[in-house]
């Protein structure tokens, strides 16, 4: 039976629940789905998960939803992690709702581990963990922020568009006729992915690229990594297999775990790409703990540079998220000025709700 209808009615339930999911968010659900394997409950209850829910507060809704969808229930909140799916006549996917009670405990289980893990600081992670959190990385489907293109497109609701509204006069021998509108078309804005490698950001190195990956593939998206010297991975982040493209990525990055000179990789950075197109009216992300061996003024007038040139600039610090936390770093303090908003990114949740502020930019 094809299951495509299935996973459609589905998303729309989750829209009647009270998830804000759009056409973008249940395509991006049907492109999750068709990446892992279907017939576990527990890889489909995360791909609905990460994909369609978008706010905290859609979580139990979406449990609800996905409860009541696949075992004919009554919608009720629940927990965070999957629900018990048992095998039902109003299942729509037929027997992918069907499993045993202690393949139900185990769902529940490894579901909530997973919550659990997304919390987790990257750098306190096993290596199992951190093999569990590339693949929930991977099921990331991030949004663009968009912006007004100049063309503009025909529109019931929209201005006047005089010029249509004249041929059709024309067409008709001078009768008025009903007044063509238009508005103006939207398109992705750009988002801009600088990555600081050097030695005090190699614990999440990985993460970070890993994610920057995911973004590439969905996005209008420039990646680079600054250290001791800039190097550009737009190329090499397109590819779909994470772990090619992260191969690839070791390999055209010289300086892994190495120093840390962010002002004259971000002057690099706005010489050759930014001042020439690349950051201009873009939202640009700068990931890095603001260790700066060099000199920290030259860090404050390229922040200034590259503030005047983007849309929105936004910092991600790993460190930002501990509750003692200071910005008192050398380059952290002289690029304060200039940034939109500090954000945490240590764990996975919290690049989640970095996805969140560059969609509202």
């Amino acid at each position: 039976m094809d299951p495509l209808p299935g996973l459609v009615g589905f998303a729309a339930a989750v829209r009647e629940a009270g998830v804000a999911c759009g056409p973008g968010r249940v395509r991006a659900y049907l492109d999750a789905v068709a990446e892992i394997d279907a017939a576990r409950v527990g890889q489909l209850y995360w791909a609905g998960r990460v994909t369609l829910c978008g706010e905290p507060d859609d979580l139990p809704r979406y449990d609800a939803a996905f409860h009541a969808w696949f075992t004919g229930a009554t919608p009720r909140p629940r927990s965070a992690g999957p629900p018990a799916i048992r095998r039902s006549r109003l299942s729509p996917l037929g027997d992918l709702g069907a499993g045993s009670s202690s393949e139900a405990r185990d769902t529940d289980r490894m579901a909530s581990d997973a919550e659990v893990l997304r919390h987790r600081d990257v750098s306190e992670l096993t290596a199992a963990e951190r093999a569990h959190l590339r693949e929930l990385i991977a099921l990331l489907r991030p949004d663009p922020p968009l912006r007004r293109a100049l063309r503009k497109k025909p529109d019931r609701r929209g201005s006047i568009d005089s010029h249509r509204t004249l041929r059709a006069m024309r067409a008709a021998g001078g009768e008025t006729v009903r007044l063509a509108r238009e508005r103006r078309r939207s398109r992705p804005r750009r988002i801009v992915l600088l990555i600081d490698v050097s030695g005090s950001m190699s614990p999440y190195a990985d993460a970070l690229l890993r994610f920057a990956h995911a973004m590439a593939r969905r996005s209008p998206v420039e990646v680079f990594t600054l250290g001791t010297r800039l190097t550009r991975l737009t190329r090499q982040l397109r590819q779909r297999d994470p772990e090619f493209a992260l191969a690839a990525a070791a390999r055209a990055v010289p300086d892994f775990a190495g120093g840390t000179r962010l002002g004259e990789t971000l002057r690099a950075f706005l010489d050759r790409w930014g001042q020439r197109g690349v950051a201009r009216q873009a939202v640009v992300v700068l990931f890095s703990d603001g260790w700066e061996r060099g000199d920290p003024r030259l860090l404050g007038e390229q922040m200034a540079r590259l503030g005047r040139l983007a849309h929105r600039v936004f910092w991600v610090n790993p460190h930002a998220g501990a509750d003692a936390y200071q910005p008192v770093q050398s380059g952290i303090a002289v690029a304060l000025p200039h940034v939109h908003r500090l954000l945490a990114g240590h764990s996975l949740a919290t690049l989640d709700r970095l996805l969140q502020e560059v969609r509202r930019a």
